[in-house]
């Protein structure tokens, strides 16, 4: 069987947050893995304190995540000088995810996590969180309102 690809890696991590999946994150996250949070300062380091942190993360079973864009692709070859294959670099092991998070209190936030890839595992996780607000009304007349779940 093939080895998965770095775009199925990371939908399957996807599906496993948004299932609060944490049995499958062994096999998608790297033992030295650390998620950022710049937003608090906050750096997670090696999957035992990530694990540990989420199955303590208050009402875990509360929360859900629907983590609906993923942006990337694998790596692809081409065809250079004299027929040698290259690879184009860049691609195949940076994703980015967003979506959305509903806490145990009902608010709902927008979510977007860079992910990158290393020897087929999720290494390295920056995750960002934002409260939607009111757009100011000076904007209006420049503006098309789009839904909150846009």
């Amino acid at each position: 069987m093939a080895e998965p690809s770095g775009r199925e890696i990371v939908e399957r991590y996807a599906k496993a947050m948004g299932e609060n999946d944490l049995e499958a994150m062994p096999f998608l996250l790297a033992d030295d893995m650390e998620e950022l949070y710049p937003q608090s300062g906050e750096r997670i380091t090696g999957l035992d304190n990530w694990m540990a942190l989420m199955r303590r993360w208050p009402e875990v079973d509360a929360v859900n995540a629907r983590l609906e864009q993923i942006v990337g692709s694998d790596d692809e070859w081409v065809a250079g000088p004299g027929w040698s294959l290259l690879r184009i670099a860049g691609t195949g092991d940076q994703f980015w995810v967003s979506g959305q998070v509903t806490y145990a209190n009902g608010d709902t936030w927008h979510a977007v996590m860079l992910l990158e890839l290393h020897d087929g595992k999720i290494r390295r996780i920056r995750s960002y969180f934002a409260a939607p607000f009111e757009a100011p009304e000076w904007r209006r007349p420049y503006v098309e309102q789009m839904s909150p779940e846009a």
